[in-house]
C-alpha cells in the first residue's frame, strides 16, 4: 500500500508540472484538445495505457530498477 500511495503522488507531480511551469502553454494546448475528435483522443488515450502497462510489465519482469 505504501508503493501504490507513493505511485499516486508521483504521478500527481508529474501531471502538475507542466500547469506550473508553463499555464499558458497549457491552456493553448487545452484549447487544441477541444476541438480533436474523440475517437482520436479515445485512440491516444488507449495507445498511452497499453504503453504504460507494458513499461510496468516490462519493469516487473526484469527487475532492472532495483
Amino acid at each position: 500500500m505504501k508503493f501504490f500511495v507513493t505511485v499516486l503522488g508521483l504521478l500527481m507531480v508529474l501531471e502538475g508540472l507542466p500547469y506550473f511551469a508553463f499555464p499558458e502553454k497549457m491552456q493553448a494546448f487545452m484549447r487544441q484538445i477541444e476541438k480533436m475528435n474523440p475517437d482520436h483522443l479515445r485512440l491516444a488515450g488507449l495507445v498511452s495505457t497499453l504503453i504504460g502497462l507494458l513499461i510496468c510489465y516490462v519493469v516487473q519482469k526484469t527487475c532492472i530498477f532495483s
